[in-house]
């Protein structure tokens, strides 16, 4: 899925290449805590506490594509595992960004396997993955206050 924000690439990466501010647009996102003392790139380990309704869990993440103003890619590494990346395209002559979001997630198979992947990831997530796109559009766009 992607959004279109009337932003650069260079001011919508501001936004998004401070891993711990990433709380502030994504409401499944309850907490960061950084594995590594990197905090931004390639092999930066980090733990987000993530609750969607009423269930919580703690997804394991480790960047695995990190280039600036373009895309950060993770890797999945705890409960669910997968991938996912964040892409960050010019248009209009590269005065807006198209930010697209792809996730490639496995369930364990107590919580489903792949039927609760279908199921959690079209019917449940991808809601709340839209939501988090319109908040970060939301945030990049909205002038700050002095």
């Amino acid at each position: 899925m992607a959004i279109d924000i009337s932003a650069t690439p260079a001011q919508v990466w501001q936004a998004v290449e401070a891993i711990e501010d990433h709380v502030s647009w994504m409401h499944d996102a309850v907490a960061i805590r950084f594995q590594t003392d990197r905090r931004r790139g390639v092999g930066t380990a980090f733990l987000c506490d993530t609750k969607v309704g009423p269930f919580k869990l703690v997804d394991r993440m480790e960047i695995t594509e990190w280039t600036p103003n373009a895309a950060i890619g993770v890797r999945h590494v705890g409960l669910v595992t997968g991938t996912g990346r964040f892409t960050l395209t010019p248009i209009d002559l590269g005065r807006r960004t198209r930010f697209g979001w792809d996730e490639s997630l496995v369930f364990p198979w107590w919580l489903g396997g792949p039927f609760g992947a279908f199921v959690g990831g079209r019917l449940v997530l991808r809601p709340i993955w839209k939501r988090n796109l319109r908040t970060l559009k939301h945030l990049v766009e909205s002038p700050l206050l002095p």
